[in-house]
């Protein structure tokens, strides 16, 4: 016999339940990580240049592997264009973090790193924290996870 306590909880976790059984159905995500546009709209380039995160713009957009590119200025834009895979963020702009563990994560502009020349972004200061502890290693076990986490 079930109690009125039980059912309540069946009843309060079915949506959990149900979100994590869908998540399957939804794990296919894009090469990059797109919010509307990819990486938030920030340059790329930028973090390598101005060693900051500097909001690009539409009116400097390129469209690359799928997704539109923001850039602070027309000459940034022209640096990706002439070497995309140089600018990119590795892990296609999702948290490099996350891809270490073997899932997928937004990024936000503030948490990101270069090493040794590539763009690497984390879902959060903290999740940079944790990513820096062992650069690389949380690089080689990223790479044995994509892009087999895309879904």
């Amino acid at each position: 016999m079930i109690t009125r306590r039980a059912a309540l909880g069946l009843f309060a976790a079915t949506p959990f339940a149900y979100a994590l059984s869908s998540h399957s159905a939804l794990a296919a995500e894009p090469e990059v990580f797109q919010n509307p546009i990819a990486i938030g709209g920030y340059d790329p380039v930028a973090y390598f240049t101005n060693q900051a995160p500097v909001e690009g713009s539409a009116a400097n957009q390129v469209d690359w592997n799928g997704a539109n590119w923001h850039f602070a200025d027309a000459r940034n834009a022209a640096k990706f264009l002439e070497d995309p895979e140089a600018y990119a963020p590795v892990f296609g702009g999702y948290c490099a973090y996350a891809a270490s563990k073997g899932y997928l994560a937004p990024t936000v502009p503030e948490a990101w790193t270069i090493y040794e020349d590539k763009l690497y972004l984390n879902y959060s200061l903290r999740a940079r924290e944790l990513w820096l502890e062992d650069v690389p290693g949380n690089i080689a076990k990223g790479m044995t996870n994509w892009p087999g986490i895309l879904g």
